[in-house]
């Protein structure tokens, strides 16, 4: 189901004929309406909404009650409004889910007023534009029938703590009254798209990019939300996946696993995992069983664990696991690199022997990320949600995490605990078009040990739960997102873009003036190669002015053109991009610059031929 808030001065509609044959019975005095002070929710219910009416009627009404408390209305309007969704429920169906939402409503003491359905209506409406005002909401049901979604959004309180450690309460319908939010506009801008509901309307510029520059496509002959990577673009992706493996493995001294892709639902375990998202999981048949492609991390990995027999001198034990999870979004919410079918995730979990350790291990993953974020050069947000009880009783621990990142963060504190976990946060990337994506994440989770029977023996050889704080670097194919929609707004500011340059696919490309210079291009290009550079020589029968503006084109790092003066000399003409400026230097000092602005990060060789006339075009 979906639903569309429109906080309105008044909402006005007349009713003309019917739409369809099977219209509801409309009374002479429902014909022309006019309300006041109303908040209009235009209502489409889809197909996929038959499978369960009765939670997607609960679920309705909890939207629309949330909508109608932040904007301290009683008025509101249910419009039928079939525009919304491609995917139509049969008539009937939608009466009735509109009936039942009309009926919930009313129960909680609003004033309702429900269009009749089926009818072609004229109306007016005139919007308030506050932040508020527009919001748009799908109601989901999808999942294993009858379970438990833990995921689903449940709202709390809203605080910002600034980076001094100050603790403001937020009124979401009033965000210019904050300095903190005018300081920081990128936290501003990421409440106003995940929590006002303010999410872009144009499509993020990766999705041009990610194909312009030869990286990644979609791929026709498979799913929505799978892609082809090309040589390039799969260079990017390994590199990211060799720093999540570094960092898990050599920074923080995780085991690394690897656990199936496919599993029985017939598994009580599997099921119930199962049964918390909300996203649909690709299913199929084999020799009769019914199995489910890992859509989360923790599957084989809880089996794995469940077996292993651990000490509490182990502990705090780190597990890490980098493997392709697949969740059946929406097609409408497929959107590039940004939300995909198939995902590579690399996920640590550290299992813990008691709360206290757990926060110790907490703190330390938090550094660590918050390292990463900073090093990829991204702006982000940081974002908190978290159980009353814990906030009350650590408050000050959690505002030094706030003050170790040194920039404000977003705290929702909710009244209970509806999870596994009691306290979340997550780096929030705020792209180009004010869309956001969460990139790295921990959770600290008090329930799941002993849910799924993990344990670990105590120093008097007793079995005893752990608590596990599960935390990822966020998934690869995202981070190629941040990176790509980072570089489209410095194109914004009027500025080169650029990837950071242990990601560049090519770092020195280097251009011979004519067929005379391409020995010693290719011997420039041999020592670069040899000192871990990733480079190419352009050796094709093109003009020089076409061939550095190519290298532009592909955002090449650094250009060296080599002439008879550079032979004779060593001294290199090199085309910086981020300093759009020529500087001469030697193959030495060369090698220099680009190792420092490398230095801690992976290599890999390019995946391309060293000669460009080598290499086909994508």
């Amino acid at each position: 189901m979906k639903l569309l808030f429109i906080h309105s001065d008044y909402l006005e509609y007349e009713v003309k004929e019917e739409a369809i044959p099977s219209a509801e019975d409309v009374a002479e005095g429902d014909r022309r309406v006019k309300v006041d002070e109303v908040l209009v929710v235009f209502c489409s219910v889809e197909g996929r909404d038959e499978e369960d009416e009765g939670r997607v009627i609960e679920e309705a009404v909890s939207e629309v009650i949330d909508v109608a408390k932040r904007i301290n209305v009683n008025n509101i309007v249910l419009y039928p409004y079939a525009h919304l969704s491609s995917e139509l429920s049969r008539p009937e169906v939608a009466i009735r889910v509109l009936r039942g939402v009309e009926d919930g409503l009313k129960e909680r003491g609003f004033n309702v007023k429900r269009a009749p359905f089926g009818w072609y209506k004229a109306f007016s409406l005139r919007c308030k534009g506050h932040p508020l005002s527009e919001l748009s909401r799908v109601i989901r049901v999808e999942g294993v029938k009858g379970g438990k979604a833990d995921e689903a959004r449940v709202h709390g309180e809203y605080l910002i703590i600034s980076p001094e450690g100050l603790e403001e309460r937020l009124d979401l319908a009033n965000l210019e009254a904050y300095d903190v939010l005018n300081r920081y506009p990128l936290l501003k801008q990421f409440i106003v798209s995940e929590e006002v509901g303010g999410k872009p309307k144009e499509a993020p510029p990766h999705i041009t990019l990610m194909s312009k520059l030869g990286l990644v496509d979609y791929e026709p002959a498979s799913d929505i939300g799978h892609f082809r990577f090309y040589p390039k673009g799969a260079l990017i992706k390994d590199l990211l996946e060799a720093y999540a493996n570094d960092i898990a493995v050599r920074r923080l001294g995780a085991l690394k696993v690897e656990t199936p892709l496919l599993y029985r639902l017939s598994r009580p375990d599997i099921a119930e995992q199962a049964s918390r998202f909300l996203e649909k999981d690709y299913r199929l048949r084999v020799g009769g069983e019914e199995l489910t492609l890992r859509f989360a991390g923790d599957f084989g990995l809880f089996s794995m664990l469940k077996d292993a027999l651990i000490s509490y001198r182990q502990l705090p034990l780190r597990v890490y696991e980098l493997s392709k999870s697949f969740r059946l979004e929406q097609s409408g919410e497929c959107v590039g690199l940004k939300r995909l079918r198939s995902f590579t995730m690399p996920d640590v979990h550290c299992f813990c022997a008691d709360l206290e350790q757990g926060m110790q291990e907490y703190v330390e993953l938090f550094k660590v990320y918050t390292e990463v974020v900073e090093s990829m050069g991204i702006d982000y947000v940081l974002a908190f949600r978290v159980v009353k009880e814990f906030y009350e009783g650590n408050k000050r621990w959690l505002v030094n995490l706030v003050k170790t990142a040194g920039k404000p963060a977003l705290i929702e504190v909710l009244p209970e605990r509806k999870h596994y976990w009691i306290v979340k946060h997550e780096y929030q990337f705020v792209d180009s078009v004010g869309g956001n994506a969460q990139l790295c994440t921990v959770q600290l989770d008090v329930e799941d040990s002993e849910r799924y029977g993990i344990y670990y023996v105590d120093v008097k050889g007793e079995k005893r739960g752990c608590i596990i704080v599960h935390s990822s670097m966020g998934s690869i194919e995202r981070w190629i997102y941040a990176l790509l929609e980072q570089a489209a707004k410095i194109m914004k500011a009027g500025k080169t873009p650029e990837l950071p340059l242990w990601i560049a696919p090519i770092q020195v490309r280097v251009i011979p003036v004519s067929t005379e210079n391409l020995e010693s291009a290719v011997k420039i290009a041999n020592t670069l190669q040899n000192a871990e550079i990733r480079v190419d020589v352009d050796d094709r029968d093109l003009t020089l002015p076409r061939k550095v503006r190519d290298a532009e084109v592909e955002w090449i790092p650094y250009i060296v053109v080599v002439g008879k003066e550079e032979e004779s000399t060593g001294r290199l003409s090199v085309r910086v991009r981020r300093l759009r400026m020529v500087e001469v230097m030697d193959v030495n000092a060369l090698i220099d610059t680009v190792r420092k602005q490398v230095a801690g990060k992976p290599f890999i060789p390019s995946y391309t031929p060293i000669m460009l006339s080598k290499r086909p075009t994508f």
